[in-house]
């Protein structure tokens, strides 16, 4: 379970995050919809799970390994910004967030029913 200091700090990250993000999304990859679902921090705040969605489909495994490559430049904004609330900077890791891929074929299935 998670504290309140680890949902805290999750959120920092998340909100952060996405504005990197979206200056990103805007100059290297124009047209594509960069959203994280949510963040899970580790208990010694060394290690951030980071949920990302990217819309459209058609190139959504190519920009999440191009952001995957990004990892340590991504850190390193994300620790500017993070600079007055944190002494150090979690370790980012992404992943790609298919929840919903995974309701739409629940409700693909609930419609044929």
């Amino acid at each position: 379970m998670e504290s309140n200091r680890q949902k805290k700090v999750a959120r920092l990250i998340q909100k952060d995050l996405s504005d990197i993000f979206l200056y990103k999304s805007k100059n290297d990859y124009p047209g594509v919809m960069i959203s994280i679902t949510h963040v899970v921090v580790s208990k010694d705040f060394s290690l951030a799970k980071v949920y990302l969605s990217l819309f459209p489909e058609k190139n959504k495994k190519i920009i999440f390994q191009e952001i995957k490559n990004k990892q340590s430049l991504i850190k390193h904004e994300l620790s500017i910004k993070l600079k007055n609330q944190m002494r150090k900077t979690p370790e980012l890791l992404f992943f790609l967030d298919n929840s919903h891929e995974h309701y739409e074929t629940i409700n693909n299935i609930l419609k044929g029913i």
